[in-house]
């Protein structure tokens, strides 16, 4: 069990790991966001059936 624990990454790791998914995770959603507040109606996608 305790030889297990000494293969455990170290926190600046597991912080980049984190890091990694989030950051882009985030401009993901928060580039979304701006596009739905400000595109032109024309630019907007049309759901009404096709």
């Amino acid at each position: 069990m305790f030889k297990f624990l000494g293969v455990v990454p170290p926190y600046l790791t597991f912080a980049g790991t984190i890091m990694a998914f989030l950051i882009p995770y985030l401009f993901f959603k928060i580039n979304n966001k701006i596009h739905e507040l400000g595109d032109p109606p024309w630019k907007k996608r049309n759901n009404s059936g096709s």
